[in-house]
């Protein structure tokens, strides 16, 4: 069957059949021609309308053929042009086909045919506009589904993050007033991942946007000293939640203890993809230069916990944090998992 036939046109006796194309084609419908319904049927999934003879019908075994209309979606209504003889009525064994019929009288002229087949076309082009709404109804409906299912995990996770981040804060806080200061400030951080998230149904944040929005607010506009460079990388959401905190862990250090606590200081972070392997790797470089000299921590706090348990742990990434005199340097080696639920619209 030619890919741009919408008819076929089934009438194995006398001149119907290339009578009936000769027409279409002049009516610029193209149109195939088959021998028989059992060669019909197979190509009825890829038409838009069947021209056939009654007698064709009559003749043949109607099994396949009735098992394919009846198993026609609910909003097809495939059309049929049937062929009769002028005065008589159409053959009950054909009543199957009551819903699908416009039935046309032979000898008929050649207006009729093309007017009948023209109507059955816009018929069926209708049909197809129902079938695509009906499907972007249930695509929407199934991404509701998937969202729902999302949301419900990720409060859990976000309660979870919110718990330990409480716990650990108040481990790690001299006094209440530094409790509410470090805690509101984590809090700010995951609000700010999850708005991100939520920009794309809470499926990916964006590498980038994530470190400008726990730097931005360090850089100094007359005199910049941040630099943030590589490609774009969009984290899933399982793994953009801790990153995101580690960068503020990172950031926020640095701004008591680092570079960025000083007016010279500077920050470059720049990041690569490794493709080599089975699985993506962001290789991600973050050092500070120009800040004060760096000293190893005499106590664990909740950032090198954050990295080294939640970070490497989740994330299944290799880290490395280097307290070198003239500023830290840390790097991370994060796979790239693709756990997306919802599609892209």
């Amino acid at each position: 069957m030619s890919s741009s036939a919408a008819v076929l046109v089934l009438a194995p006796v006398g001149r119907d059949a290339k009578l009936a194309a000769a027409i279409l084609a002049t009516n610029q419908i193209a149109a195939h021609v088959c021998d028989n319904l059992e060669e019909t049927v197979p190509l009825l999934d890829e038409a838009q309308c069947l021209v056939v003879a009654e007698e064709a019908l009559i003749s043949s075994d109607r099994s396949r053929f009735a098992a394919w209309l009846e198993s026609q979606p609910a909003w097809s209504d495939f059309p049929i042009v049937l062929l009769t003889m002028r005065g008589a009525e159409v053959d009950t064994r054909l009543a199957f086909l009551d819903r699908y019929l416009i039935v046309l009288e032979r000898p008929f002229l050649a207006s009729s045919l093309a007017n009948s087949v023209r109507s059955a076309l816009r018929a069926r082009a209708r049909q197809r506009e129902v079938q695509s709404y009906i499907e972007q109804k249930q695509e929407v409906a199934d991404r509701q589904k998937l969202l729902i299912r999302e949301l419900h995990h990720r409060v859990k996770n976000t309660l979870a993050n919110v718990r330990a981040m409480m716990g650990a804060t108040a481990r790690s806080s001299g006094n209440v007033e530094d409790f509410v200061r470090d805690f509101s400030a984590r809090l700010v951080s995951l609000a700010d991942t999850h708005s991100m998230l939520t920009d794309d149904y809470w499926q990916t944040a964006s590498l980038h946007k994530l470190l400008e929005s726990e730097l931005d607010h360090y850089e100094t506009r007359d005199r910049p000293r941040i630099v943030l460079e590589g490609p774009n990388v969009a984290l899933v959401a399982d793994i953009a939640i801790p990153v995101g905190m580690a960068f503020h862990e990172l950031a926020s250090n640095s701004s008591k203890f680092g570079a960025l606590s000083r007016t010279q200081g500077r920050l470059d972070v720049r990041w690569s993809i490794d493709t080599s392997g089975d699985t993506p790797i962001v290789n991600l470089d973050w050092r500070e230069r120009d800040g004060p000299e760096v000293e190893q921590p005499k106590r664990r706090g909740f950032g090198t916990t954050l990295l080294e348990k939640v970070v490497t742990v989740q994330c299944n990434a290799k880290l490395d944090l280097n307290y070198h005199r003239d500023g830290l340097h840390f790097t991370m080696a994060l796979p790239l998992r693709n756990t997306r639920l919802v599609p892209s619209y």
